[in-house]
């Protein structure tokens, strides 16, 4: 990431993720929401473990689903914000291989531009026959 405090700004204040530990000289921060968990990293301080060019957006061809109890208050905090949203909420259901799990989810881009898919589970049903 470019800016950890402006990755801190966006994941504590807009997305409700705790601030567990920091190593600022570092650029370094750990953060968590329920089971999620996450290490954010500053590009060009402390140690950053590189596999390429890092070139904007971050994270192309990748997104993140972080599972969350409800994905309202996080709307609602990014929509506050003036925070665009990548994907507007739905609900979706999804086949598995013993049924449908289904979810509300939206997408939302960081500062960085990795894409985010924040969903709640809906629980699981059988597949609908035709």
């Amino acid at each position: 990431m470019e800016s950890v405090a402006g990755s801190l700004d966006f994941w504590c204040r807009l997305c409700q993720f705790e601030l567990l530990y920091d190593r600022p000289e570092e650029g370094f921060a750990y953060i968590a929401q329920g089971s999620a968990h996450l290490m954010l990293e500053q590009i060009g301080a402390g140690r950053n473990w590189l596999t390429g060019p890092l070139d904007r957006p971050l994270g192309r061809g990748i997104n993140f689903q972080i599972t969350v109890p409800a994905i309202g208050p996080l709307c609602s905090s990014l929509r506050e914000a003036g925070w665009p949203l990548f994907m507007p909420p739905e609900t979706k259901w999804y086949r598995t291989d013993i049924g449908e799990a289904g979810v509300e989810q939206f997408l939302v881009t960081d500062p960085d531009g990795y894409l985010l898919r924040f969903q709640a589970s809906l629980g699981r049903r059988p597949i609908e026959q035709p």
